[in-house]
């Protein structure tokens, strides 16, 4: 027998699908346009090329592990539910031996992160080490102006401690600029390392909700999606980079004042950021739970439709 947590009427889970859908096309929908066009954002298009989950995913709704739905015959064209006495809910053999090791991996990095003080003070320099001493051509971003041009913003990474935890900005570094960090971040480094003052960290989050799809409800991946999106933000308010013409004005880290104004807004993320950490480690330990408990119970109430 699948273990349910809870049965949605036909009605309840179509408003929260229509209310989900509802959300996330404020994003979804200006990042096709765009693309339609063949116009580049440097701040929104990461939200949709590092990370790997497509607009037309992000927009789908999905009840989570262990829900069932009534009337919910349509789930039934997707892989990985089943229909049962409660209704259509996700199947518990979802979760194979590789996507369990990936809920555990999540729970173990969540919960390390989760235990450990939010490092203040690195002021985004990831984003300017990215482009130290490299030629106009050699950017990131092609075409975007650096606000205080080349020399200028080798002076602030000269004159500046870089204290990178996260690997996935760190490796982007250039060769020149690696040396500088008091840190060299490797990928098996990761559990070890990651803290929840760093904002990738705090994007990335976004990155382990869809990871566990479909165990996770939508509303925790689009949750997951907006803090993401506000936190690029200031990742890209805070870089060398001039998007004056974007609508975002720089958080200078150059000045006091811009260090000051980083600081207020990176524990203000890591403050926030903390209860949907939380929210993401239960889920992982609900889901090892819930599966293990399925696995054990009879399955002759269970009608498989493949």
């Amino acid at each position: 027998m699948s273990e349910t947590k809870s049965v949605l009427s036909e009605r309840e889970w179509c408003e929260r699908e229509a209310a989900h859908h509802a959300r996330v096309s404020r994003w979804t929908e200006p990042h096709r346009r765009r693309k339609q066009r063949g116009e580049a954002h440097p701040v929104m298009d990461f939200l949709f090329t590092y990370y790997s989950h497509r607009p037309s995913r992000l927009e789908r709704w999905q009840p989570g592990y262990g829900v069932a739905l009534a009337g919910g015959g349509k789930f039934l064209e997707r892989r990985g539910y089943i229909e049962t006495d409660d209704g259509i809910m996700v199947d518990p053999a979802v979760l194979t031996p590789s996507r369990r090791s990936t809920v555990e991996f999540v729970l173990s990095l969540l919960t390390a992160t989760a235990a450990r003080p939010a490092q203040l003070g690195c002021f985004g320099l990831h984003e300017w080490a990215m482009v130290y001493r490299t030629d106009p051509d050699d950017v990131r971003h092609t075409g975007r102006p650096l606000r205080l041009g080349h020399q200028g913003t080798d002076e602030v990474v000269e004159s500046m401690r870089i204290r990178c935890t996260h690997h996935d900005a760190f490796r982007f570094f250039t060769d020149q600029a690696r040396p500088r960090n008091t840190l060299q971040p490797r990928r098996e480094d990761q559990v070890q390392l990651e803290q929840p003052g760093c904002l990738h960290a705090n994007m990335d989050m976004y990155k382990w909700a869809y990871k566990l799809d479909p165990l996770v409800p939508a509303e925790l991946v689009a949750d997951c999606f907006d803090l993401a999106a506000r936190v690029r933000e200031l990742d890209m308010r805070a870089s060398p980079y001039d998007l004056g013409d974007l609508g975002y004005s720089p958080v200078p880290i150059e000045t006091p004042e811009g260090r000051a104004e980083y600081v207020r807004r990176q524990r203000a993320f890591a403050e926030e950021s903390a209860n949907l950490r939380q929210r993401l480690i239960d889920l992982c330990r609900g889901v090892l739970t819930w599966a293990d408990t399925s696995a054990a119970a009879p399955v002759e109430n269970i009608r498989c439709t493949e």
